[in-house]
């Protein structure tokens, strides 16, 4: 059969990896753009890599590239991090990837692992949510080492009436978090690029109220490896 390669790509998706079997799990989310002029989508526009692998048949080849870059891994050498996940959409992939590492397959790092693995997750709504099944199912297995909280903007109504994204939600947490990371604990973002100002923006007014230079503590978080960013 003929071997596919995909050259050139836009990412909007994401990969998890089950360790007991040769095989990559994909999240993908075909991406489009609507077009208001013609009323309908552009396919002049739309994302290269999504498409394509929406359109793959089954048993198509396809040769993938990789690993790339450092930025989503787990800190190994520290079996007590707590790890601080926030993610949208498609986002979620990776952290399926670390959760399952820790508390559903066999590996050495999850044996030892006594850390807090927290999830926080934004979507639209309750039918949006990605492996709600696995995550409960790990809480109840793992209850002090895993928590997660979602973010349901046309569902939920954050402190001030509108809708609850996921800034919103990790704001409310906003102590605890600091407190961790304090600590040593390593805070991830993977999703839309969009949620990032919002975010850092309620990092910065969380600072300003504990009297601390939101650019100094972002600073030494970054220096300690503690900060995570793959958003797209």
């Amino acid at each position: 059969k003929a071997v596919a390669r995909i050259l050139v790509g836009l990412l909007t998706f994401s990969l998890s990896l089950n360790t007991r079997r040769a095989c990559l799990h994909r999240c993908v989310r075909r991406a489009t753009f609507w077009c208001p002029e013609l009323q309908a989508e552009d396919p002049a526009k739309k994302g290269v890599c999504s498409n394509y692998l929406c359109d793959a048949s089954v048993g198509e080849q396809v040769k993938l590239t990789g690993p790339s870059g450092k930025v989503m891994l787990i800190p190994e050498k520290d079996p007590n991090a707590d790890l601080i996940m926030v993610a949208t959409g498609t986002g979620i992939a990776p952290y399926r990837s670390f959760i399952r590492r820790l508390f559903v397959e066999k590996t050495p790092y999850g044996e030892v692992y006594k850390g807090l693995a927290w999830l926080f997750l934004g979507v639209a709504n309750k039918d949006a949510l990605l492996y709600d099944d696995e995550w409960q199912s790990v809480l109840k297995s793992h209850p002090d080492n895993f928590r997660v909280d979602y973010a349901l903007s046309r569902e939920q109504k954050n402190k001030d009436g509108g809708k609850m994204y996921i800034q919103d939600k990790v704001a409310e947490y906003s102590d605890e978090i600091f407190d961790r990371m304090d600590k040593g604990a390593h805070m991830y973002f993977c999703g839309l690029k969009g949620m990032m100002p919002g975010i850092t923006q309620m990092l910065e007014s969380v600072s300003a109220a504990k009297g601390i230079k939101w650019e100094d503590k972002l600073k030494q978080w970054k220096e300690n490896g503690q900060w995570h960013v793959e958003v797209y």
